[in-house]
């Protein structure tokens, strides 16, 4: 198990009904397959070993006889295969037949699992062959190819590396799955065989059901249904097979094929493992629902040398295609809403803020407006002030004064050159020494204005800084880091410019999209420093700290998922490349550990803020972290990345 991944293959074997022989070598030829591309473990179809469409043929002794031969040949053939092989097959037990999916591994039925409801009417009705597995004693004993298997109600499968547990077919549409119960016993992966007939919208229907499935029980879930070969008379199975991990699609098969397929990805049970930690509901439900679940052991070896097929994304804030639209839409929303209760909750009579000409400040006199068309309040009560400093640029200048003017705010200009240079006087600092007190003395100068004129109007300061800033310490202590109400804290860099995009695209101002387009182009910059000498930005932020794009992404990793450095720095590999070399990647890391762990201490103060998405560092309950905790472990694992 690499970094935590486990490559879980569903295979589509072509079939013949009633057919064992041709059932098994094609089975027998997708087992090889999974094996030579590294996966742990391999599911087929409900039923697959006879085919699933058998109907009355299914209690004739010569397809029973057939189907235990049949599974003899598996085990003889695959008596050296560290693969985990899960068919499907009826298997009787004096006068009860079971629909059940058994356990092989090197040779070896390690378990059988037979479907505990088995419905009388609909898709995947086999009452009228198989008895329910919800009937049978636990612990009750079978011979299948003369050995001695035993069988529960529900039972877990448990390697050195990742525990599973199978549900079949139409379990999964029951009103409470076993698979609940499996996975709050401690199931990281589902396996579900079926053998499903396709109809029109059945499909949407199945992908959605394992998406809900697979986020309910925080787990991955692997589903493959039968495929052609089927018996078609009043039903067409299509080969359905879906690989997902906690309501996320991984890969899923083509259908209606006429040939055999198999399908692999990687469940991250790591994550898995993290997201049940975080989640107290498990600890409580597990409790709850305590059932009588069967543990069985295997002693599989993990392929660590496999490769990994999955993708990432390498921006895991943005959602893509028309999703896009949708979140930065409802991220706006939450953040307008946010805003204007808070307006209405002080009963502040203005909204100060700051304008830079920059993407933050942009994002914040949006949602500012917003929020005051929300609540019916004249746009010319919000305080637009902008505060050029010795850095501050004509392009940035003329795009924060074109979009107040657009927006129909007040504007106000206060130039912080004479109080700083005066200030520089008063603490005996050169003005010609352009280090940290020269900059953050311009950053306190500019949120001592905002903070004086709200108590002045009544009004409330609103911020600008956003959740990446807040990861790297990249923010004034007590100047641009404080304020009254922080709109962008949750909202990460690289997502801040689509939303701006968004509002500019659909924006009937003309000057306010032309505007809007021209800050999303603008380089990301502070403007502490003075301009070139042909007026240009000189300090760029993304040249000091590095590529937000890293750091977003790092962030969400350490964050959400609870990546260590060497899982990050593998994955950013995968995503980054061709991009960012290794060393770069590598060099952007150790600084994101050290920066997030020594800047712990402004986030421990930061003022109030809508939270947007998953990722938070609000101190009130999202991120708790000492300000004293030390980077040594994480920057010494950077170290040792080849």
């Amino acid at each position: 198990m690499k970094y935590g991944f486990v490559k879980v293959a569903a295979a589509i074997p072509k079939v013949r009904v009633a057919d064992c022989n041709f059932n098994t070598q094609e089975t027998l030829t997708l087992i090889s397959q999974a094996e030579k591309e590294g996966a742990e473990i391999v599911v087929f179809p409900e039923l697959g070993i006879t085919s699933c469409s058998c109907g009355d043929i299914f209690r004739q002794p010569t397809l029973l006889k057939g189907a235990e031969n049949a599974i003899s040949k598996i085990l003889k053939e695959t008596n050296k295969t560290e693969t985990i092989i899960l068919i499907g097959s009826p298997i009787a037990t004096g006068s009860t037949l079971l629909n059940c999916t058994l356990v092989l591994w090197k040779g070896e039925i390690i378990g059988a699992v037979p479907q505990y409801y088995t419905p009388i009417t609909g898709e995947g009705a086999t009452k009228r062959w198989f008895t329910p597995g919800a009937e049978i004693k636990n612990g009750t004993i079978t011979t299948i190819c003369g050995r001695p298997v035993e069988l529960h109600k529900k039972t877990l499968f448990t390697t050195p590396t990742f525990t599973f547990a199978i549900e079949t077919g139409s379990d999964l549409r029951s009103p409470i799955p076993p698979s609940n119960i499996l996975s709050l016993q401690g199931a990281e992966i589902i396996f579900c065989p079926a053998a499903e007939g396709e109809t029109a919208g059945s499909h949407k229907k199945l992908i959605n059901t394992c998406l809900s499935q697979s986020e309910r029980c925080t787990s991955g879930y692997i589903y493959t249904s039968s495929g052609y070969g089927e018996a078609s008379g009043d039903t067409v199975f299509a080969g359905n097979a879906v690989i997902a991990e906690s309501g996320k699609i991984l890969k899923q098969s083509e259908r209606f094929s006429l040939d055999s397929r198999l399908i692999i990805s990687e469940i991250d049970v790591e994550k898995v493992r993290h997201d049940r930690m975080r989640n107290s509901y498990f600890a409580d439900a597990r409790k709850e629902y305590a059932d009588d679940v069967a543990t069985i052991y295997i002693e599989q070896q993990s392929n660590k040398s496999s490769e990994i097929t999955r993708t990432f994304d390498s921006q895991p804030f943005i959602p893509q295609g028309k999703k896009l639209e949708e979140r930065c839409n409802e991220i706006f929303n939450i953040q307008s809403a946010g805003l204007a209760k808070r307006i209405e909750h002080t009963h502040a009579s203005t909204c100060v803020i700051g304008i830079s000409g920059g993407l933050d400040s942009t994002l914040a006199i949006l949602v500012s407006v917003a929020a005051f068309d929300k609540l019916g309040k004249d746009r010319k009560e919000i305080i637009a002030i902008t505060m050029p400093g010795f850095g501050t640029t004509d392009r940035t200048y003329n795009n924060a004064i074109a979009l107040m003017q657009s927006l129909g705010v007040t504007i106000e200009e206060i130039s912080i050159k004479d109080a700083c240079l005066q200030h520089f006087k008063d603490i005996g600092h050169d003005a010609d020494i352009h280090d940290v007190t020269y900059e953050n003395a311009q950053a306190r100068e500019r949120t001592q204005i905002l903070m004086d004129i709200a108590n002045k109007r009544n009004g409330l300061v609103v911020g600008t800084g956003d959740l990446s800033e807040l990861a790297l310490g990249w923010a004034t202590y007590n100047g641009d880091h404080m304020s009254m109400y922080s709109v962008n804290a949750t909202v990460p860099k690289t997502l801040i410019k689509y939303i701006v995009r968004h509002i500019a695209t659909n924006s009937n101002n003309e000057t306010t999209r032309t505007t809007l387009l021209d800050i999303i182009d603008t380089p990301i910059s502070p403007e502490l420093i003075p301009a070139d000498e042909e007026g240009n930005i000189k300090q760029t932020t993304e040249d000091l700290v590095g590529p937000y794009e890293l750091h977003d992404f790092f962030l969400y990793h350490m964050l959400r998922n609870a990546y260590s450095p060497a899982k990050i720095y593998f994955i950013a590999q995968k995503s980054f490349e061709g991009k960012y070399d290794n060393e770069t990647i590598k060099k952007w890391l150790k600084t994101f550990y050290r920066r997030f762990f020594i800047q712990q201490f402004k986030r421990s103060c930061m003022p109030d803020g809508a939270k947007v998405g998953s990722c938070s560092l609000s101190p009130r309950g999202d991120w708790a972290m000492p300000t004293d905790a030390c980077f040594t472990m994480w920057t010494a694992e950077c170290e040792t990345l080849a």
